[in-house]
């Protein structure tokens, strides 16, 4: 029976904004007073608390996450000719990024448990070629450091991470984008950090490179009309980044709600784990600041999971598929010469993840009528 009572959605950002709206309208009050729009005073103030924020000392504030890797792979010295390792099972924006800057992308398949790039797959994708390696920090779990860096160090590789999804996520030791030698950031609206419209940022420990991606970002130029390098135009608006700055301080209690929610979730999801509902493992313990929360509807169930997501809406409960296409099988992408078959794991993923309603706010309620959902799709007494 469909239930009418109780609605369910995916993201609630509401819950989020209201508590510190004045705070949001009188600093963008601010900007529109100073009238500094582009590359403002905030802008610098953002960059350097979120970077800080995470364990590094610059942070260079761009129009969306995409640029951050595209830009900032090139800041780092990558370009025609390398090889960049990434995973398939990652957001398109990944390889757009690798492609953007020049480069090669060589994908690699990834951790059925986790969906982490396998690192012992990426240690086989290695070449002469091969410059760099960017871990994908995907759901808000980061790729363990020590296994990254062990590997990196032993081939030579610059380090470049995708925490597109993991804003202030930790392991062993680690905040994300503190382990390689740069890392891309996005503040899409409903990442765990998020502005009003696209945003993104390179963060890094080396002025170098955060002075070699200032001037891409801008045209090139380095100073106004002395254009040095092929850059472009991708700046965090000042406005968003005033935005950012008031949520920043929240984050970490953000974060924690996530987290809390999905021990939540794990707990009465286990009892389904024999009908073949199994979360994506955690092995970031509280590190892990759950962008998503995301289960895989194996073949054990008796429900495929595209049933599963469809007969949930019918109970009020929204839910999303990050990703249904691995990216070696994207159309526009064929020319990399990858084929259906070539990474499994990701293929296996892409047509068994589901993600659940994950957000700071999300109630006690809420996340009991999801799994109360699920199990009477699956016809299990309540």
């Amino acid at each position: 029976m469909t239930s009418t009572l109780t609605t369910v959605p995916f993201v609630d950002l509401k819950l989020q904004q209201q508590p510190i709206q004045t705070q949001i309208e009188q600093a963008i009050a601010a900007v529109i007073e100073k009238g500094d729009f582009v590359l403002g005073q905030v802008l610098g103030e953002f960059e350097t608390a979120f970077a800080q924020a995470s364990g590094v000392q610059y942070g260079i504030g761009v129009a969306c996450g995409t640029d951050a890797i595209a830009l900032g792979l090139q800041a780092c010295g990558i370009g025609e000719g390398d090889e960049v390792i990434l995973p398939a099972n990652t957001f398109i924006a990944t390889a757009i990024g690798v492609l953007h800057s020049g480069a090669t992308p060589i994908l690699v398949d990834c951790d059925p448990q986790t969906a982490l790039i396998d690192l012992e797959a990426a240690q086989k994708a290695i070449t002469p070629k091969t410059k760099a390696i960017v871990p994908v920090h995907l759901y808000g779990q980061m790729v363990s450091p020590r296994a990254l860096m062990e590997l990196a160090n032993s081939y030579n590789l610059l380090i470049f991470e995708d925490a597109a999804q993991a804003h202030l996520a930790e392991r062993e030791g680690y905040r994300a984008g503190s382990v390689g030698l740069a890392a891309a950031f996005s503040f899409y609206p409903s990442k765990n950090l998020g502005a009003f419209g696209d945003g993104g940022m390179l963060i890094t420990r080396s002025e170098s490179v955060a002075q070699k991606m200032k001037t891409l970002r801008n045209y090139g130029a380095p100073k106004k009309y002395v254009h040095m390098e092929l850059g472009t135009n991708s700046r965090l608006d000042t406005i968003q980044a005033a935005i950012l700055k008031v949520k920043l301080p929240h984050l970490e209690g953000w974060n924690r709600d996530r987290n809390l929610a999905a021990e939540q979730y794990d707990t009465l999801l286990l009892p389904l784990r024999q009908q073949g509902i199994t979360p994506i493992q955690n092995e970031c313990e509280n590190g892990h600041v759950y962008h998503l929360y995301v289960i895989r509807v194996t073949d054990e169930c008796s429900i495929d999971r595209d049933t599963l997501q469809a007969k949930l809406s019918e109970f009020g409960v929204q839910s999303g598929i990050h990703y249904p296409i691995p990216c070696h099988l994207q159309p526009a992408y064929k020319h990399l010469g990858y084929s259906e078959g070539d990474f499994p794991m990701a293929e296996m993923l892409s047509r068994q993840i589901l993600s659940l309603p994950m957000y700071p706010g999300l109630s006690s309620d809420q996340i009991h009528h999801v799994v109360a959902s699920i199990k009477s799709v699956l016809g299990i007494n309540q």
